[in-house]
């Protein structure tokens, strides 16, 4: 094989990273990152290919590229941190923390809505666009003032920018921080991980720009321009494009322009893997980390268009969308192709991270199978 796979790889794990290196020979990958912890403690840490398509930029140790929507993730994490320390209860309604929320009949949206896409509010009516993402203050504003598009707590929508902007308002109301502060002070640096929501610009010089797939838009499968999937990916919309700017990388958009690598998501996520605990830091209780696994809602997504279900924030391993072997499985994705999957089980999380976007929102088969391929030595 000619591709240079660099770092780490515990030699059990040997097919996982061939599997990882055919995948840039072959052109599935440009470059690529993949990581996975057990126990909390990093058992493969592997990089590989290139930062540009051009393929003239080593894809180094230290790069780090936007994960989109497995920035979610990192929302759920700072959410869970503040209902463990009893500052957030996920049965409370958001206007006890947001008053101004209760606007349009939202009085008894649930903070748990909001954590799974069950609010009503995966898109807006009026109309902003990409660079208003930039003005965290007009958006959760607009958000307030927001009518529902259903009846909150019957469905899920998946709330593709939405959300990372109502749980990092709740965030702020509860802390008095932003919730990239917040993240960065209580979650990251504890953990020494390397991701970012809202990149400081000393280290844009190693971010990785992502190669958009054909068309390189966000958009809803449905063809009625009516229909909830639709207006989800309409508006508020962002071409992929517009993550190789200096305003995106700045910004915080919490459900959609974290940086990072597979080392820093899969490092981030193994204390929920392990209970509460890894890498020496003692994030939360195991009754909050469990708590994850809880089925909140479930059915076919309004925008997604897919059966799939929900604990707090994190997809479930389930019948509908089976990933694992083992029951206590949650995971999320970014659009491209970006992945996290935490087993609790296993004591186990995974993360895929690369440049070359798919078209799917929700992963595809080059992280899939590079998690079965663990999975296979683990059995």
């Amino acid at each position: 094989m000619s591709v240079d796979v660099q770092g780490y790889c515990d030699e059990k794990f040997t097919g996982v990273r061939e599997l990882f290196a055919a995948n840039i020979e072959e052109g599935r990958d440009v470059g690529a990152s993949f990581a996975l912890t057990i126990d909390g403690e990093m058992v493969i840490d592997i990089w590989g290919g290139h930062l540009n398509e051009q393929k003239t930029q080593p894809w180094q140790e230290n790069t780090i590229v936007n994960v989109y929507s497995t920035t979610k993730t990192m929302s759920f994490l700072c959410a869970l941190l503040l209902a463990d320390r009893g500052e957030l209860n996920f049965d409370a309604n958001v206007s006890d923390y947001w008053p101004e929320f209760s606007a349009a009949g939202k009085e008894k949206v649930k903070v748990w809505h909001i954590m799974d896409h069950a609010a009503g509010l995966s898109g807006m009516d009026v109309e902003v666009t990409p660079e208003d993402l930039y003005d965290w203050d007009k958006i959760v504003n607009l958000l307030a003032e927001q009518k529902p598009w259903w009846e909150p707590g019957t469905a899920s929508g998946y709330h593709a920018i939405t959300q990372g902007y109502l749980i990092g308002e709740l965030v702020r109301r509860v802390t008095g921080e932003s919730i990239g502060a917040f993240f960065r002070q209580e979650i990251a640096q504890p953990l020494a991980a390397d991701f970012h929501i809202g990149v400081p610009e000393s280290e844009f010089g190693r971010i990785g720009d992502l190669i958009p797939s054909d068309g390189g838009e966000l958009v809803g499968a449905n063809d009625d321009p009516d229909s909830i999937a639709s207006r989800t990916f309409r508006n508020p919309a962002s071409p992929a494009v517009n993550s190789h700017t200096d305003r995106w990388r700045k910004a915080e958009i919490p459900a959609a322009n974290g940086h990072g690598n597979a080392r820093s998501v899969a490092k981030l996520q193994a204390p929920l893997a392990c209970g509460g605990s890894a890498f020496g830091v003692d994030l939360f209780s195991r009754t909050t980390a469990e708590s994850v696994m809880r089925e909140r809602i479930s059915g076919t997504d309004l925008a997604l268009r897919f059966p799939i279900a929900f604990g707090l924030g994190f997809g479930l391993n389930s019948q509908l969308m089976p990933l694992s072997p083992n029951k206590n499985v949650c995971f999320w994705a970014g659009w491209g192709g970006s992945t996290v999957l935490v087993d609790q089980d296993a004591r186990l999380s995974a993360s895929f991270v690369m440049n070359k976007m798919f078209a799917g929102l929700m992963g595809d088969v080059r992280s899939y199978n590079l998690v079965q391929r663990v999975y296979e030595v683990l059995a």
